[in-house]
């Protein structure tokens, strides 16, 4: 049972709303999503980069959000892996974008990979690899 864009933020609204607070949704298709993630002060280490937390957290929900676009709100689908690979320096004034594609969805484990760009660029920040385990329905 696939959920849409909008489900998807009223189920964050009120289960997870502080995930709301610095990451938009901007798309959830089939096995799909892209989402933005506004980068501040907060964000950054010292060298004037993204920290690599934060890039991690965009590529997290990124298959979050994927993954309740194609199993419905599953609230507690938790992360089991992820895997990043930093390829260059985000830029530290510009959004984070995650691209994420479900490559595999089971009826235990689903298994995505997210491509992260600094916004306005289209050569990659990091690609990760990560695992959901989605629990058993009662």
């Amino acid at each position: 049972m696939k959920s849409n864009k909008s489900e998807i933020i009223e189920f964050l609204k009120q289960e997870f709303p502080q995930s709301l607070k610095k990451c938009e949704i901007e798309e959830v298709s089939d096995k799909s999503a892209i989402v933005l993630y506004h980068i501040d002060q907060s964000d950054l280490r010292p060298g004037g980069t993204v920290s690599g937390p934060t890039m991690m957290t965009v590529a997290d929900y990124a298959l979050y959000i994927a993954i309740l676009g194609e199993i419905g709100i599953v609230g507690l689908a938790v992360t089991t892996n992820l895997t990043i690979n930093f390829l260059q320096k985000p830029e530290a004034n510009k959004d984070i974008r995650g691209v994420c594609k479900l490559m595999k969805v089971g009826k235990v484990l689903v298994v995505g990979d997210v491509w992260l760009y600094s916004e306005g660029s289209n050569q990659p920040i990091a690609h990760v690899v990560g695992t959901y385990s989605i629990p058993p329905k009662r």
